[in-house]
């Protein structure tokens, strides 16, 4: 696989992500205000722009601006991809924990492992899937009708709470699993009369978890579109989901605010997913891409704050 890491680059991104997890899971406390939240959603922002801006300096100091402008270019480009898309996953945390009646002070521990588990799955996802678009070339074509069906649904499909309970996934789980109806704290599992019961905190870490896999399979074949590079990739992934416990106590109290998010999500898909396909026959710039997508979430963004005002008239 052919990429610009090297050995320092990688050395130094793996320092940055433990030193970030280290703050983010251990030092940031169990619940945020929005005010405290939204600080340090900056703070992530801030440093992934950071790397950025040192890996373009490494770059351009080893391999000529060239590189450096092109290469950082697509870290920023996917790294703005990934933390769209991120939101759409933290809306369904929300939605989970709305739904089993998790409080706040118990869901520290279920963000905690679903951020670990979406790193440790997109790590394996992306060396992955970058293995097998350097074999089969072919796969970008596949990865772009995936994006392509995926965005159409996404803008069709219709968000309903009360039929989560409903979802084979989860009668399955309630099934097989012996569970009580009540929580007990941060506990996956207790006994009762030298049995072992399932909590309902436990159900909630699963679906979290399925969800991470759910998304990660939309992601990955996103970033594809930027680059194949699995350090650029790998890197964007990340950096969009570290902080993402801060953008989750963020949004918890404004979600319903951004009711149309999906549908700016569903049309960058789009737009990638043709990308892919075209990419043969009509090339799309790196800078032109950002653009769009940068574009096309401002845009959303807007047209959301203008209902939000006509609604609240």
């Amino acid at each position: 696989m052919n990429t610009v890491g090297t050995p320092l680059l990688w050395g130094g991104f793996a320092v940055v992500v433990v030193i970030m997890l280290a703050i983010d899971l251990l030092l940031q406390g169990r619940t945020m205000t929005f005010k405290r939240a939204a600080v340090w959603s900056l703070v992530w922002v801030s440093l992934s722009l950071l790397f950025n801006a040192a890996f373009w300096w490494y770059l351009s100091t080893t391999q000529g601006r060239a590189v450096a402008d092109t290469q950082a270019l697509a870290f920023l480009t996917g790294y703005l991809i990934e933390k769209a898309l991120a939101v759409d996953n933290v809306f369904v945390w929300l939605m989970l924990f709305s739904y089993f009646s998790i409080p706040a002070q118990m869901q520290r521990r279920v963000l905690i492992y679903g951020v670990l588990g979406a790193i440790v799955l997109r790590t394996v996802m992306i060396f992955g899937g970058s293995w097998l678009v350097t074999q089969f070339e072919w796969l970008l074509y596949l990865f772009g009708a995936f994006l392509l069906f995926t965005g159409i649904k996404m803008a069709w499909s219709k968000e309903d709470d009360a039929a989560l309970g409903e979802k084979p996934l989860v009668r399955w789980l309630r099934s097989h699993l012996r569970m009580t109806d009540e929580l007990h704290g941060e506990r996956f599992f207790i006994r009762q009369n030298g049995l072992l019961y399932a909590t309902p905190l436990i159900l909630v870490l699963i679906l979290v978890e399925f969800s991470d896999v759910i998304f990660a399979v939309d992601s990955i074949p996103a970033i594809f579109a930027v680059t194949t590079d699995p350090f650029i990739v790998l890197t964007s992934n990340l950096f969009a989901i570290l902080g993402l416990r801060a953008m989750y106590f963020m949004l918890a109290g404004v979600a319903e605010r951004f009711s149309l998010l999906k549908y700016g999500l569903a049309l960058i898909l789009v737009f990638i997913g043709v990308k892919m396909m075209i990419v043969d026959f009509i090339h799309i710039p790196i800078a032109l891409s950002l653009g769009v997508v940068a574009a096309i979430l401002a845009g959303t963004l807007l047209i959301n704050a203008w209902v939000n005002h006509r609604r609240a008239l």
